[in-house]
């Protein structure tokens, strides 16, 4: 049982060589959709880094004085070393959570191309089963 009708005037060696051609240009379109894939996540992750700094940056601007104040309030009834360390150590753990919530959300998502990649296995399994016919 031929996967080929009998009628068909093509030789092996050009249904072959069109078979060449088409894996060809399937193989450049996924390399432009990988392309065009990680410059879309680059783009979002480049974008939203710098979001998130210009956040933190001005949040640090703005806190500096409030905490300079919350210092200067608990030193009057604890001494000023005593309420410096206080306040450096609670500012200090909300750093570290915001900061291990930050990196646990960007490992979360990944910068590969996942289209591409089911693209790539689909096509390899397309080719398998043209050269099996």
């Amino acid at each position: 049982m031929s996967a080929l009708p009998h009628d068909d005037p093509r030789s092996l060696g050009e249904l072959f060589g069109e078979l060449m051609n088409e894996t060809r240009t399937l193989v450049r379109q996924e390399v432009e959709l990988a392309k065009t894939e990680l410059k879309e996540n680059a783009s979002w992750a480049g974008r939203n880094a710098g979001i998130a700094a210009a956040g933190g940056m001005t949040l640090l601007i703005g806190l500096l004085p409030i905490l300079a104040g919350i210092v200067i309030a608990l030193g009057h009834k604890i001494g000023y070393a005593t309420s410096s360390f206080i306040v450096g150590a609670i500012v200090a753990a909300v750093g570290a959570v915001l900061l291990m919530k930050g990196l646990k959300a960007l490992k979360a998502r990944s910068l590969a191309p996942q289209q591409t990649t089911a693209q790539v296995k689909e096509t390899k399994e397309w080719a398998k089963d043209q050269i099996r016919r």
